[in-house]
């Protein structure tokens, strides 16, 4: 059930593309808001809106507002007639029609059905880095970037996640910083750039389409998880590292770890990345980790070793040095913070990401082609 509440618009604060923040009273209460203005339209003070606050009254992490469903003062103007017939957050009461990429209408539907590659499904070795987390986004940019400024990159945001691609202010600032030269939502997310319909079709379409070197893809904000073994939104990064291998791209995947997590089950390497590595994996992927003898990294490299040792798949550690990551990771366009900490407070996410980053630049020949596999 959804905790409704009405409230009148007080102030419009910081707006950015596809999102508003507002100030609205809730009964004498000043309650901070979201509103995504291509959903809902463009509120104004006075206006009365209605809100969900389930995720606020409860105090979940990701958000920190109440999200504008409706603005009870003003329709928002009926769109402009253009193609696009794809729904997404399908059969909710804002559902979405966009126009994806693989569609008849779209202008790129010949190439997604007629493009030799697209047709076989064959990234040609495109390394494509998959991340559990959101906040890993900048830090795996940070050492691509250091390493081949040039590569152009793309973002595919999953859909175990927010929904909504405006929901990302991180995202946003690493589009205006030129960190991110294309981005696609897929599957019932929405928002992007450009839509797909499933990963598959977003990450052929980022290489033969759109022109990328390397993809990284990861859900939006809002991982949701429950402490048990199956129930956490981020398993679907297996899924995604099987997709690639099936592509026969190059996929690398980003290992969860903390040294100060207080949940012995995050400490070390998450036994998220241990259940996707040994349980979920199918293919091959790389498995970047630090080569230092400084903790916590020893014990991450033996936890990250056993894993794959146990894997159904084909996956292999990569050893790297982690002596430049810290100089990568200072020049993120965006603060570093995963669930609560900072990077100063906790680095060690933050480089496994940034080294996933720069073996994805590795990868790449001398003129930015994929190299294969």
């Amino acid at each position: 059930m959804i905790h409704w509440r009405s409230g009148t618009v007080r102030e419009i604060g910081r707006a950015r593309r596809g999102a508003v923040r507002l100030v609205v009273d809730v009964d004498g209460v000043a309650t901070p808001a979201l509103a995504l203005p291509e959903v809902v339209g463009s509120p104004e003070v006075g206006d009365t809106v209605l809100l969900n606050v389930s995720a606020l009254r409860r105090g979940l992490g990701t958000g920190g507002h109440a999200l504008v469903v409706a603005d009870a003062s003003r329709l928002p103007a009926d769109p402009a007639d253009g193609p696009g017939h794809i729904v997404k957050a399908r059969y909710t009461p804002l559902q979405q029609m966009v126009l994806a990429l693989e569609e008849q209408e779209s202008p790129h539907h010949e190439a997604m059905r007629e493009h030799p590659a697209v047709a076989a499904g064959d990234l040609q070795g495109m390394p494509v880095v998959v991340a559990e987390l959101h906040s890993a986004l900048p830090a795996v940019l940070a050492g691509l970037r250091a390493a081949r400024p040039q590569a152009r990159v793309g973002y595919v945001m999953t859909d175990t996640a927010a929904l909504p691609f405006a929901q990302s202010d991180l995202v946003a600032v690493l589009v205006d910083a030129g960190w991110l030269d294309t981005t696609i939502s897929a599957g019932q997310a929405f928002g992007a750039e450009h839509e797909a319909i499933t990963v598959h079709s977003a990450l052929l379409a980022a290489r033969h389409v759109l022109g990328c070197d390397v993809v990284v893809v990861a859900q939006g904000p809002g991982n949701a998880g429950s402490s048990t073994t199956w129930g956490w939104s981020g398993l679907a990064t297996g899924d995604v590292l099987n997709a690639v291998h099936v592509l026969r791209g190059r996929a690398i995947a980003v290992p969860r770890v903390s040294a100060s997590d207080a949940r012995e089950r995050h400490l070390g390497l998450s036994h998220h990345t241990t259940t996707v590595l040994s349980r979920v994996l199918l293919g091959s992927a790389d498995v970047v980790v630090p080569d230092d003898a400084t903790d916590p990294w020893p014990r991450v490299r033996e936890q990250v070793e056993t894993a794959v040792a146990a894997s159904a798949g084909s996956p292999r550690v990569v050893p790297l040095a982690s002596t430049d990551a810290t100089d990568d990771l200072a020049a993120s366009p965006v603060p570093l913070s995963t669930m609560g900490r900072s990077v100063e407070a906790d680095p060690t996410p933050f480089v496994t990401a940034a080294l996933a980053g720069r073996h994805a630049a590795a990868l790449l020949h001398d003129d930015h082609n994929p190299a294969g596999p």
